[in-house]
């Protein structure tokens, strides 16, 4: 009997570990990631709205250059709409990325330096894989101001800064 009950502790501590010890492929996982961001970014390039939203998990949220913009992903596709129905919505280049992911290999972060036509800019978001897809849960993006150039981007937005700010008061 006691031999049963050792079998059945080591049993049980195998099984336990084995469950636990889900092996991630980095690797893989960050290339499957860079693979949906280039094609999401590749989307709004060709102006192909289902592909572009489709990335975007339901409950995203999109944060532009302006203060005011925190997009749901509803309100951004409707913003964005008429760009993609002309034809022409954005085409953002990466110039580079770098991917992490938790232990678990269910959660991304990146960040990415892109070229646009605001010049250069800076992307950041996150990403979550629900049923062995990933999904862009958020994205934020940002004017890259080279430092020399702070004070003068400062005095150009200090009037629309200070409209925005009184819905603070």
């Amino acid at each position: 009997m006691k031999k049963l009950g050792i079998i059945g502790c080591v049993l049980l501590l195998f099984f336990a570990c084995k469950e636990t010890s889900k092996q991630v492929n980095i690797a893989s996982e960050k290339a499957t990631i860079n693979s949906v961001l280039v094609n999401w970014h590749k989307a709004a390039s060709d102006a192909n709205y289902a592909n572009y939203f489709d990335a975007l998990d339901s409950t995203s949220v999109y944060i532009g250059t302006a203060a005011e913009e925190i997009w749901t992903k509803k309100q951004f596709s409707n913003f964005s709409k008429p760009y993609f129905e002309r034809g022409k919505a954005w085409d953002f280049k990466t110039l580079e990325r770098n991917v992490y992911l938790n232990e678990t290999g269910d959660f991304a972060w990146f960040d990415e330096l892109l070229n646009t036509w605001m010049g250069t800019c800076r992307g950041s978001g996150v990403l979550e894989k629900k049923n062995n897809t990933w999904k862009i849960k958020q994205y934020v993006l940002s004017v890259a101001i080279p430092n020399d150039d702070v004070q003068s981007v400062i005095a150009a937005k200090k009037k629309n800064d200070s409209i925005f700010l009184n819905r603070y008061k």
